[in-house]
């Protein structure tokens, strides 16, 4: 028995995918290093997070065609850079990636947050918009490093594909604020972003999630 990709289940899906690509890239990262294609395999489970979130989200004429361009952007930066090896590719990829995770928060929170009544589709939908919180200010770390290797203890100046887990772990730990400690910024833009991140965690919780429960509640009392 198939189950059709609507509006009452999609979020379901697209959660799948996000939990997905975390798990399946720390697991690449597990690769013996002189594999050589670990920055592949993530480039691979992007573009695979794509299509699903493509086929999952349907928002219209509009999103189809900004994520269209992202997945074409995408191909065609991984291919220049694989062609031409030029190291600057990996900050176009990074930027794309950010773009990505940014306009699917953005689309996502509209459905979640603003339209129709509170059901278990749209919770499923809270938890997506926490992991692209996360995985936004992941690629927002890795941009950094780009451009100072040296911004986090803890971090080695390697390929962003190999930090990639790690700086989701970091990232995660952040937005929940439990602060390990193991990772700690050392630059002062870098201690803006990081506290920015864990602001976002801690007023997401106060407000989105209180707003859904509330929403829920009202919704049944009627």
């Amino acid at each position: 028995m198939r189950n059709k990709i609507s509006k009452t289940n999609n979020f379901y899906y697209m959660t799948f995918a996000l939990v997905g690509f975390l798990v399946f890239s720390s697991l690449a990262q597990a690769l013996p290093s002189d594999f050589g294609f670990l920055e592949y395999t993530l480039e691979g489970l992007t573009v695979l997070t794509f299509l699903v979130c493509l086929v999952s989200l349907r928002f219209g004429k509009r999103w189809n065609q900004f994520l269209g361009l992202i997945v074409v952007g995408f191909i065609s930066v991984i291919a220049i850079g694989s062609i031409f090896s030029i190291q600057e590719m990996d900050i176009a990829m990074l930027f794309l990636m950010f773009m990505f995770f940014f306009g699917m928060f953005k689309a996502v929170s509209k459905q979640v947050l603003f339209t129709g009544n509170v059901d278990m589709n749209k919770v499923v939908g809270s938890i997506s918009l926490f992991l692209l919180l996360g995985l936004m200010w992941t690629v927002a770390y890795l941009i950094i490093l780009e451009f100072m290797p040296n911004a986090f203890t803890g971090v080695n100046a390697v390929p962003w594909g190999e930090n990639f887990s790690h700086m989701a772990y970091f990232s995660f730990v952040t937005l929940t604020t439990l602060g390990y400690g193991d990772v700690s910024p050392l630059t002062p833009f870098s201690e803006v972003i990081v506290y920015l991140e864990a602001i976002a965690g801690v007023f997401y919780m106060a407000i989105v999630v209180s707003s859904l429960v509330s929403s829920s509640i009202s919704n049944q009392g009627k």
